[in-house]
C-alpha cells in the first residue's frame, strides 16, 4: 500500500519470496509505469521489477490480498486507512512500514491503524534499510513486530529471503519509537555535517541522541532489547551516517544555510523527522524526559531558533554524568 521508493523496494522482496504482489499507488503515472515498463520510473528509477509485481490505483483491489505492507507516509496513513475501511471485510495482517507519529493526534501508527481499520491485525516493519539497497538485493536485516508472536513468526518466514532477514518481536511500541525518534536525530547529525563539524561531532550526537531515544522509549514502555536492536540502535546508526537518508540530507542543507521552505521546494519525498520533531518535543516535556537534541531540532524546523544559536546552546549545556 504505497508506490514510493520504499513500497516498491518491499514489493521486490515479496515478489522474490514467491508471492503474487500488488502495489497500490496514489499516482496514476506510477501504476501505469509499473504495469507497462516493469519499473517505477517516478520514485525508483533504473530498477527492473519482477513479472509477478502489478500495480493499481484502485483501493478495492487491495482487499483481496492475504497480507498488506502499508508504506504510505505516516501523516497520510489515517485518510488512506479510512478510505480503505469500506473495502476491507475480513481480518488481515497489515504490517506498517511508515516511521513517525501522527502530528494531529500524537498517536503511534498502530493506534491510527486500529482506530480506522478495526479488522487490521497491525504490526510494524522497521529497521536499518534504504530502499535502493533492498531493491538491488543487498543484504539487509530488520525487525517485524506483532503482538501475536505466532503470526509474526509466520509472516517473517513468508517474507524473508537470503538478502532480507526479518527478526520477529512482540514489542510494537519499541519498534515504532526507534523508527520515529531516529528521524529527528538524523536531522541533528545532518546539521552538524552541514556545518563541517566532522566525524567526531557526528559520533557524539548519535551517541547522545541514542540516550534520548532510550529514555523516551523507556517512558512509553518499550523493551530495552528492542531499542538496542535493529529497529532502534541499528536504524539510528544507518540514518545518522548516510547522505542517502532524507532526514540527514535535510539537516545538512539546514546546516549549510538553506531554509526549510527552500529545501522542501526541491524535494519529491517526505522527511518524517520534520513532523515528528514538534510532537516529540512537547511529548517529552509532558513526560519529563530530557531530550535536548530533539527539542533543539524542533525549534530549528519551526523557525524559532537559528542553527548557530542552537549549536551554541547545546555546546554550553551544563556538564553532568552521562546516563
Amino acid at each position: 500500500m504505497g508506490g514510493g521508493a520504499w513500497g516498491t523496494a518491499l514489493a521486490t522482496v515479496a515478489a522474490k519470496s514467491g508471492h503474487q504482489t500488488l502495489i497500490w499507488a496514489y499516482e496514476p503515472e506510477v501504476a501505469a509505469a509499473i504495469n507497462q515498463t516493469h519499473e517505477n520510473s517516478v520514485f525508483l528509477k533504473n530498477v527492473a521489477l519482477q513479472a509477478n509485481i502489478k500495480a493499481t490505483n484502485n483501493l478495492a483491489d487491495m482487499a483481496d490480498m492475504d497480507v498488506i505492507l502499508w508504506v504510505t507516509p505516516a501523516q497520510v496513513l489515517r485518510p488512506v486507512a479510512k478510505a480503505f475501511a469500506e473495502f476491507l471485510l475480513k481480518p488481515m495482517p497489515i504490517l506498517i512500514c511508515a516511521k513517525g507519529i501522527e502530528q494531529s493526534t500524537r498517536m503511534l501508527m498502530t493506534e491510527v491503524m486500529q482506530e480506522n481499520l478495526p479488522l487490521a491485525q497491525a504490526g510494524i516493519l522497521s529497521g536499518p534499510s534504504f530502499a535502493i539497497d533492498v531493491a538491488k538485493g543487498l543484504p539487509t536485516a530488520i525487525t517485524l513486530a506483532m503482538e501475536d508472536a505466532a503470526l509474526g513468526l509466520d509472516l517473517a518466514k513468508a517474507l524473508s529471503i537470503s538478502t532480507f532477514r526479518l527478526y520477529p518481536s512482540t514489542d510494537i511500541i519499541g519498534a515504532q519509537i526507534g523508527g520515529a525518534v531516529k528521524n529527528v536525530l538524523a536531522i541533528a547529525t545532518g546539521i552538524a555535517d552541514g556545518k563541517g563539524f566532522g566525524d567526531s561531532a557526528r559520533a557524539a550526537l548519535t551517541t547522545r541522541g541514542f540516550a534520548e531515544l532510550t529514555r523516551f522509549g523507556k517512558a512509553l514502555g518499550a523493551k530495552p532489547e528492542t531499542l538496542f536492536g535493529l529497529s532502534g540502535l541499528g536504524d539510528l546508526t544507518l540514518t545518522c551516517n548516510s547522505i542517502l537518508s532524507r532526514n540527514m540530507s535535510l539537516g545538512m542543507a539546514l546546516g549549510q544555510g538553506q531554509t526549510l521552505a527552500e529545501i522542501m521546494q526541491t524535494r519529491q519525498s517526505v522527511s518524517e523527522g520534520v513532523h515528528t520533531s514538534t510532537i516529540l518535543a512537547k511529548w517529552a516535556d509532558e513526560l519529563k524526559v530530557d531530550m535536548p537534541i530533539c527539542r533543539t531540532v524542533a525549534q530549528i524546523v519551526a523557525g524559532n531558533l537559528d542553527v548557530d544559536t542552537a549549536i551554541e546552546n547545546l555546546l554550553n549545556r551544563p556538564l553532568r554524568p552521562q546516563e
